[in-house]
């Protein structure tokens, strides 16, 4: 029954000899099941683009009937052929992207690594947990260009999402379609809050897609290198077994990676075996089961139990007949039976005992009895945990333990049967319930020494801790055994851990989940088994973390400190969501239960910041590092708040506290750059962008980042440098490139701009910020049509752009088409009525349109929105005047001197813009004289400045006939420096 699933060497072009076959045969001690390994091995002398190819199959049987053994086997004949590569996965994997590792790590041992997946997934892991942490949210990328706006409808992206499966922070990936009746709007709404929330945390719109819809972005590349696998081998056959288990979590995925198209293709020469108790799920591989190959497993038929019995030297007639009544036929116990007497010729004695008590009376040897007992306690088991459990006398035999016919190996360890476990467990808890009690607290006490080791290592940070998968199975191992020791006094700290599980992701919630239920099936206890099926329900929901931390918060069980760790987890959850006013109630929960404990008074503060509400923040902050000096997070979220206060002093100091806390925390050195760029401090920026990539080279954001300071220094070489780097660290990071464009549109490198524009778009055909960056270039180059089709996909992949649709209605002012350019500029302005851009580009619309009192009306708005800014206050007097109020007017070209005048003296690229505006007032001014002298301050600003200049001048006369002939003369003025260039 059992065997090694791993190919026989053979000496190259030599031809295995008939008893080497022989031995092969013996070794592999497989019985029976002949017509199911003729089913899979003709496989191999077919040719997989046949149309009807076996290319799925599912094997199917209850528990014990061998269907792991022949599906190991089935890898075994597998591994035999030429050029043929497995993976085996079972249910160690408890979501998509475990599977797809799992898969990896397989085809990675025998020589075949898929790179750019493995790179891909720990990309997504380290941005996933970017996400989920309470980190400050960056400023507006000047750069970009792209005006805040709120979102009034469900984008389609997000309404598509709605319909097939919400996925992403704290969401379920690949499991499916919603449980229930939900309200796709609504939930598409939600998906844009969560979306938007990202945004501000992950700086990137890929960053944002990988965690939104991490299997979308991760199932492709996963599917391209395993097509590159398949190509240099002759066959990959993919094995899932324990899919009773697994299926829920991965049908989906799997359906969608063999059936359809939406990931790419799967190579023809890909076979994928699945293996479980349950039949398919007819809601989802119900329009395939035609093409699904399913071999049904059942006990033994008499001949095979027999031959089996006769391999192990079990002859006599009363044993055979024994056995057989025993086990049932079943071929696992049949094996376990055969094994246990071979050729002793003391028959079976009393047939009413149970088989596993017949098993261990067989056993001559008493330590070894007690060994097969004690290592049925433990999940699984290892060298380590073998010698621990038994007697010193039986210390060296755990080689024959795992030889034992219902022991498996398992990635490097091994584990019981359940159905022996179940009778093995239930038969020693019966037996003595103290016993049971004392040697579940030893194993609990023995992984709480492997936890502590562990942190010993990883320092004090719980998240450290938990983004260890060694800490967290030693963790899980504890909660399981306190559970059997004390299945009710335990519990309030196993839903503790739930909830920190949660926190962590849901793959981690499912294993605990399941490992409640399995400590009730194991204790026989109606409460743990409940809470292990509640909470596994939980995980299947469309937010799962919300739902599994409003289950536990709705039970008694959980004490005062508990509580408020799940309100403080919960309110994480909210914030990820958009949901900052559910939080803070959730916040205001967690300090009252548990007012001297820091995380809660950080999670209030983050809070408060996200509300704006930033006073607040600094004193909730404040609070939790007077509890906790060095709780470096709380750090991080006040000194964001100091510099969103402008208060940059008191954020230098946090942040610097910060990395002394943790020189490591790259995060606080790139928001401390923000800081310094604010303060113009652009070296010391460049240096906290230096430490931030050096703690964390492949930190793409703080590479990005730097890019754009270089860029805005002028500085394009280097510039392109970092953006060169950060596509090096991922090619598929459609940001950088789109950015890189933009340095190459500046260098006057249109060309290579443009191409880097179509590589962004390529890799995210509805990256609107690209297409409107674009839209400028081809603006620029005097290409208007191709213009306004960018600007115009811009806005149909983000109808809230209103930075675009301005844009766009900009560009059909500069064209003439003053129609259209309302048209887009209404539809900005009912997006956001607090752009005064907006409002300006529309007020010159209503001007060139004679509708002198509209263009008034918005130009009141503009300076009610800000009365310091000089555009605002000239445009203003032009309206006034050619609304026939010069009175009002001469105000108002008052207050745009003074405030142009104030900037001039300023230097930088505002004094510029100051200059500019001089030049445009004494014009609108009819003062000719200053004009000539304004011209003279603008020599040597560059070409691209100079046509601003002039576009200006052009609006104003045709506004304002009468400045005709100042601006005329200002003009060729201007004109002739570009002439002498």
């Amino acid at each position: 029954m059992s065997g090694d699933p791993g190919a026989v060497v053979q000496v190259a072009g030599r031809r295995p000899t008939r008893q080497e076959v022989n031995r092969r045969h013996e070794r592999t001690g497989f019985v029976g099941r002949r017509g199911e390994l003729a089913v899979f091995r003709e496989t191999f002398a077919r040719d997989p683009e046949e149309p009807d190819f076996p290319f799925l199959f599912h094997v199917l049987g209850n528990g014990g009937v061998g269907k792991s053994t022949l599906v190991r086997q089935w890898e075994s004949t597998a591994r035999e052929q030429s050029s043929v590569v497995t993976a085996y996965v079972d249910d160690d994997v408890h979501d998509v992207f475990e599977a797809m590792e799992a898969v990896s790590a397989r085809l990675s041992k025998q020589g075949h690594p898929l790179k750019r997946f493995d790179k891909q997934l720990a990309t997504y892991r380290q941005r996933r947990h970017q996400a989920e942490s309470a980190v400050p949210a960056p400023q507006p990328d000047p750069l970009a260009g792209q005006a805040a706006a709120p979102v009034p409808a469900a984008s389609p992206s997000s309404m598509v999402a709605a319909q097939v499966g919400l996925v992403g922070l704290g969401m379920v990936p690949g499991v499916g379609a919603f449980v229930g009746a939900v309200d796709p709007q609504q939930v598409a709404l939600g998906a844009d809050r969560v979306r938007a929330a990202l945004t501000m945390r992950l700086r990137s719109h890929d960053d944002v897609q990988l965690v939104m819809n991490p299997v979308a972005a991760l199932a492709p590349v996963f599917l391209e290198d395993l097509a590159e696998v398949a190509e240099r081998c002759e066959r990959v056959v993919l094995f899932f077994d324990v899919y009773e288990r697994t299926g829920p979590l991965l049908d989906a995925w799997l359906h969608a990676t063999v059936f359809g198209e939406e990931y790419g293709g799967l190579p023809v020469n890909v076979q994928v075996v699945l293996s479980g108790q349950l039949p398919l799920d007819t809601r989802v591989w119900g329009d395939r089961l035609g093409q699904v190959t399913e071999v049904s497993l059942d006990v033994f038929t008499e001949e095979e139990a027999r031959t089996l019995l006769t391999a192990h030297g079990v002859t006599d007639e009363p044993s055979v007949e024994l056995v057989l009544r025993l086990s049932g036929r079943l071929p696992l116990l049949v094996d376990m039976l055969a094994r246990s007497d071979p050729g002793r010729g003391r028959g079976m004695g009393d047939p009413s005992e149970t088989a596993v008590e017949r098993f261990l009376k067989w056993e001559p040897d008493t330590e070894r009895r007690a060994a097969a007992l004690a290592c049925a306690l433990p999940l699984q088991i290892d060298e380590d945990i073998y010698r621990a459990l038994v007697p010193e006398a039986a210390a060296q035999g755990y080689a024959w333990l795992r030889g034992l016919a219902f022991v498996s190996p398992q990635a490097g360890r091994c584990r019981y049967h359940d159905v022996v476990r179940a009778a093995m467990l239930r038969l020693q808890r019966t037996r003595s319930p103290a016993r049971w009690q004392q040697a579940h607290t030893g194993l609990a006490e023995l992984f709480r020494r492997l936890r502590s080791a562990a942190e010993a290592e990883l320092g004090t940070d719980p998240d450290d801790h938990w983004a260890d998968a060694a800490w967290r199975e030693h963790r899980l191992n504890e909660t399981y055994h306190r559970l059997c020791a004390h299945p009710r006094t335990a519990l309030p700290d196993a839903l503790r851990e739930s909830a920190c599980a949660v926190d962590h992701d849901v793959a981690t919630l499912r294993r605990w989940a399941q490992t409640i239920g399995r400590a009730g099936l194991d204790t026989d206890s109606a409460a743990l088994t409940s809470w292990g099926h509640r909470l596994e329900a939980a995980a299947e929901q469309e937010r799962p973390a919300s739902a599994a931390l409003t289950l536990i918060l709705g039970a008694p069980e959980p004490d005062a400190d508990g509580r408020a760790l799940v309100h403080t987890i919960r309110a994480a959850e909210r914030r990820g969501a958009g949901d900052e006013e559910g939080a803070l109630a959730d916040c205001e929960a967690a300090v009252a239960l548990a007012p001297d404990t820091a995380r809660p008074h950080a999670g209030l503060g983050e809070t408060y910041r996200l509300l704006g509400r930033h006073e607040e923040a600094v004193a909730a902050c404040t609070r939790a590092v007077e509890i906790d000096p060095l709780y470096v997070l709380a750090y991080g979220s006040r000194g964001d708040a100091y510099r969103s206060l402008g208060r940059h002093d008191e954020a230098l100091a946090d942040f610097l506290r910060a990395v002394e806390i943790d020189p490591r925390y790259a995060w606080a050195y790139g928001s401390r750059a923000q800081v310094y760029e604010a303060m113009g401090r652009q070296e010391d920026a460049l240096a906290d962008y230096d430490r931030a990539t050096e703690v964390d080279p492949r930190y793409e954001w703080a590479i990005g980042s730097r890019a754009q300071l270089f860029e805005r220094l002028g500085r394009y070489e280097e510039a392109l440098a970092d953006y060169d780097r950060a596509v090096e660290i991922d090619p598929q990071y459609a940001w950088a490139y789109a950015s890189r464009a933009r340095t190459y549109g500046a260098m006057g490198r249109h060309e290579e701009a443009l191409a880097d524009y179509a590589r962004a778009i390529g890799i995210v055909p509805g990256y609107a910020w690209a297409y409107g960056s674009r839209a400028q270039l081809f603006e620029r180059m005097g290409r208007y049509e191709e213009a306004l089709a960018d600007y115009g996909r811009a806005v149909e992949a983000h109808p809230g752009y209103v930075w675009a649709a301005t844009s766009r209605g900009e560009l059909y002012e500069r064209l003439g088409r003053y129609g259209e350019a309302l048209a887009d500029l209404d539809r900005a302005v009912g997006l956001d009525p607090s752009s005064e851009w907006t409002l300006c580009a529309r007020a010159r619309v209503y001007l060139r349109l004679g509708r002198h009192e509209e263009a008034v009306a918005d130009c009141v708005r503009t300076v009610e929105i800000d009365a310091e800014d000089g555009w605002n206050q000239m445009l203003y007097a032009v309206a006034l005047r050619v609304a026939g109020d010069g009175q009002g007017a001469e105000g108002r070209f008052g207050r745009a001197l003074r405030s142009f005048t104030a900037l001039d003296e300023g230097g930088g690229e505002k004094a510029v813009d100051a200059r500019q505006g001089l030049l445009v007032l004494a014009c609108a001014r009819l003062d000719t004289d200053a004009a000539a002298t304004r011209c003279e301050a603008l020599r040597g600003i560059g070409e691209e400045l100079i046509e601003e200049t002039v576009e200006d001048l052009l609006f104003l006369r045709e506004a304002f006939p009468e400045a005709g002939p100042g601006v005329g003369a200002a003009v060729r003025r201007l004109r002739s420096f570009q002439s002498t260039r």
